[in-house]
């Protein structure tokens, strides 16, 4: 398995170096140069196959020689031992929606399906070449949690993260501050989740800082993590009544990571009709896909704040496939992005991302009126973020019954009670863990939205930790 940059596609790059370097050198998105197929006879002998199974399915095919065969399967094993439910994900069903509980990892977030296997995956490799790396990513409150979780005390890692200070729910920062080992560095960014990947990307693309502290990332801009998620689009087909039956799949939607791997489940041979790209008010996506014009404005602050995103990275490499994989408009599009600040889509390019998606935004009002519903009718707590991803599937009003239909929870309520409280007036189920790292101590530092404050408070820490410089 090779692949290309989104922006380049003369050189192509194996698994090991696209997941070590995470954002290709020259600002693109890696992608397989092609993607594998599932005959209907593979997927129908998958059925029976357990998470973990399914699993290693789906990443034998992205990642070449990478790992042996055991390598691989124990690093799954690994990773997802961890789980409180050894089922990994679970669904339930409300008013006729499959509920795709995908918050069972150690932080409560789907984040944790994608990256218990990446930090696993890099203390393999790392321990084997005994090269030193520092992972930089940015978040709006649940990958920074999920990658700390997966990354501390990893021998040869340090790991940066970067939150929007005072956007994230306190349970949220608390799962991250509240780490205090020495290979992890929390950083609240003066400003917003677009800020912190905005800083991120400058890093990326400053080669000389970039390969002077060995840098890579774990934000969904790395393929490993998108290979992770499209697991439970298998699996969530394969373990439903009625097999035959087409998906449609309404995901929360912020950097566009998870319902991307969606659209490559389809491509490698799921039954999926449509993906919903399910957002909160700030609703960029949904107006591209009705315009073509995609025009990131101020973000403004919600009940559902890992979905206060302006610019949704993973979005290039869908941009790539409705462009027919031309990089030279995939490079135009991004360029009237740098510098216009906005990009709009032609006919063509708009009827094709329309094939795969729809999109619906929600309410603040909607969001918290369907948490109350829920919990009123069916004795069960969500999370703002599902609940925005099920009242989008709702509001689509055309089931049909030759369609399954699920929509993913995407974290466990207890991570926005102010949300849950607002919404049916009692805060919802905590449990003990979080409510002991709700007392812990907290270690992380404040710094202003600059470049080179940031940049030099990163060497500056990696060279008092000799360990990993």
């Amino acid at each position: 398995m090779l692949y290309f940059s989104t922006r380049d596609k003369q050189k192509t790059f194996s698994f090991e170096e696209v997941f070590l370097n995470a954002l290709a050198s020259d600002g693109g998105l890696y992608i397989p140069t092609s993607i594998p197929k599932f005959s209907k006879e593979k997927i129908e002998s998958m059925k029976h196959l357990t998470f973990q199974e399914m699993s290693y399915e789906i990443f034998n095919v992205f990642v070449g020689n990478a790992f042996s065969s055991n390598e691989l399967k124990e690093i799954i094993n690994k990773s997802y031992a961890v789980f409180r439910n050894k089922k990994i994900i679970d669904l339930k069903l409300i008013d006729n929606i499959s509920c795709v509980e995908l918050f069972h990892g150690p932080t409560l977030a789907f984040k944790d399906i994608a990256m218990q296997v990446l930090g696993n995956m890099y203390e393999h490799l790392l321990n084997k070449s005994k090269n030193k790396m520092n992972l930089i990513t940015a978040t709006s409150g649940d990958t920074g949690a999920a990658a700390i979780d997966a990354l501390k005390s990893k021998k040869y890692l340090n790991v940066f993260v970067l939150h929007p200070e005072n956007k994230v729910s306190e349970t949220q920062r608390r799962l991250m501050t509240s780490i205090l080992d020495k290979n992890v560095y929390n950083v609240a960014i003066k400003g917003t989740f677009d800020d912190c990947q905005h800083l991120v990307k400058e890093m990326f693309n400053d080669q000389k800082f970039r390969s002077s502290i060995q840098m890579s990332g774990v934000n969904s801009i790395n393929w490993a993590r998108i290979v992770a998620q499209i697991v439970y689009y298998f699996f969530i087909y394969l373990k439903q009544e009625g097999m035959k039956k087409k998906m449609v799949v309404s995901v929360p939607t912020g950097n566009f990571g998870d319902i991307y791997a969606g659209y490559v489940a389809k491509q490698m041979g799921l039954p999926i009709e449509k993906l919903i790209i399910a957002s909160n008010h700030n609703n960029l996506l949904e107006k591209c896909l009705s315009t073509g014009l995609y025009q990131p404005s101020k973000v403004n602050p919600s009940v559902s704040p890992s979905m206060d995103i302006q610019v949704a990275s993973n979005f290039e490499r869908i941009l790539f496939e409705i462009c027919n994989q031309d990089e030279s408009r995939v490079v135009e599009l991004m360029n009237d992005l740098k510098i216009k600040k906005e990009f709009q889509l032609n006919k063509s390019e708009i009827s094709k991302l329309q094939e795969n998606f729809l999109a619906c935004s929600v309410s603040e009002e909607e969001t918290l009126e369907t948490i109350k519903n829920i919990y009123q009718e069916y004795n069960s707590v969500i999370d703002p973020h599902s609940a925005i991803g099920f009242k989008a599937l709702k509001k689509m009003d055309n089931f049909i019954e030759s369609c399954s239909y699920f929509c993913f929870e995407t974290a466990h309520p207890c991570k926005f009670p102010d949300a849950i409280v607002n919404a049916i007036g009692k805060e919802p189920p905590m449990p003990d863990f979080v409510k002991k790292i709700l007392s812990k101590e907290e270690k992380f530092i404040v710094l202003e939205n600059k470049i080179e404050i940031l940049k030099n408070y990163i060497q500056k820490e990696i060279n008092n930790n000799s360990s990993c410089q």
